[in-house]
């Protein structure tokens, strides 16, 4: 016989209902916002506040002394330091800084008014920089001028780089006088040709010593070659050139010192065989043209018969300045 499954009491479910279905209430759990573990992170934050307060005060009285106290303004071009200037008068330099008077230091454009004064042809660079609390000092270079440079109204200056110069009211200035240079040239073309006029007197006072000084015009009109007048050589090596005043010689663009040493050595024997010597050209390897610029004298037709008893017959005169070309040999360079 099958037996009944028990039954559980309801008396006893209803005393384990409550232990194992019913929701037990949250337990609450007060805190104090002040308590020991969060008073310093509140402190750290007050700390932090003031320095952040007290900073951004401080920053700006800073910035307002800087950029507005009378203290560190530019009030007159008295208080600007300029050194290196030769030749520049003081006010083409101050005039430059006419909108900084008024301002502070601080905020001067350093590099804006460097540019500005290295504009002006004479200077070749400038250095600024501020001097607390209310002064500028202005160091600049000036370029050095290397000859005189013949242009259509007047003589002006020109350095060894092609920068066309004005001539300052003082100054006393000894340079042969450089022409073929227009004022349309560009810059690199200039300083092309003036490379090579630097290149011919460094040759010349090579060869011998204070010869540059008696170099009276260099013609850079054909930068293949270089043309330069000779006058006034002296003693010792050229005394005679002077007999027959200046002398124009074409040196081309290359080897100026070993032509120049050629012309040195053969001049009186050049003059004794054209008669008047007055240009020589030394461009070419092998010869040497005397007279270069002077046209082929002209036939002269025959003398007319003469009697016998009358005077001695004049002799046919002979053109004054012959062109002639000569043979010489092969230009050898000095051994370095």
């Amino acid at each position: 016989m099958a037996s009944e499954p028990e039954t559980i009491p309801q008396e006893v479910l209803g005393d384990e209902e409550p232990r194992y279905l019913r929701r037990q209430k949250p337990l609450e759990i007060r805190r104090r916002k002040f308590g020991k573990r969060t008073w310093p992170v509140y402190r750290r934050v007050i700390v932090v506040g003031a320095i952040v307060i007290v900073s951004g005060f401080v920053i700006y009285e800073a910035a307002s002394f800087m950029l507005f106290s009378p203290r560190v303004t530019l009030a007159s071009t008295d208080q600007i330091e300029i050194t290196g200037n030769r030749y520049i008068a003081r006010q083409a330099i101050t005039e430059r800084f006419s909108s900084d008077i008024g301002r502070s230091i601080i905020r001067l454009p350093l590099d804006e008014r460097r540019k500005s004064l290295e504009a002006i042809p004479w200077i070749d660079h400038a250095i600024i920089s501020r001097i607390w609390p209310n002064r500028i000092r202005v160091e600049l270079v000036e370029r050095t001028p290397v000859a005189f440079l013949r242009s259509a109204n007047d003589l002006a200056l020109i350095d060894g780089h092609g920068v066309v110069l004005d001539r300052p009211i003082e100054g006393n200035f000894q340079f042969p006088v450089v022409s073929g240079i227009p004022d349309g040239m560009p810059a690199p073309q200039r300083e092309l040709r003036m490379g090579l006029y630097t290149q011919l007197l460094g040759s010349l006072n090579q060869v011998k010593p204070g010869a540059a000084d008696n170099v009276s015009e260099v013609d850079l009109a054909d930068a293949t070659d270089v043309r330069v007048t000779l006058a006034g050589l002296g003693q010792g090596g050229l005394a005679s050139l002077n007999d027959q005043g200046p002398l124009l010689v074409h040196f081309g663009n290359k080897d100026f010192d070993s032509k120049f040493r050629v012309l040195m050595d053969n001049l009186e024997q050049w003059r004794a065989s054209a008669g008047r010597l007055d240009s020589v050209d030394l461009r070419f390897s092998k010869q040497v043209v005397l007279n270069p610029e002077t046209p082929a004298a002209p036939s002269h037709s025959p003398l007319p018969p003469v009697h016998e008893s009358s005077a001695q017959a004049q002799p046919k005169p002979k053109p004054s300045n012959p062109r002639h070309t000569i043979r010489k040999a092969p230009i050898r360079k000095k051994a370095r």
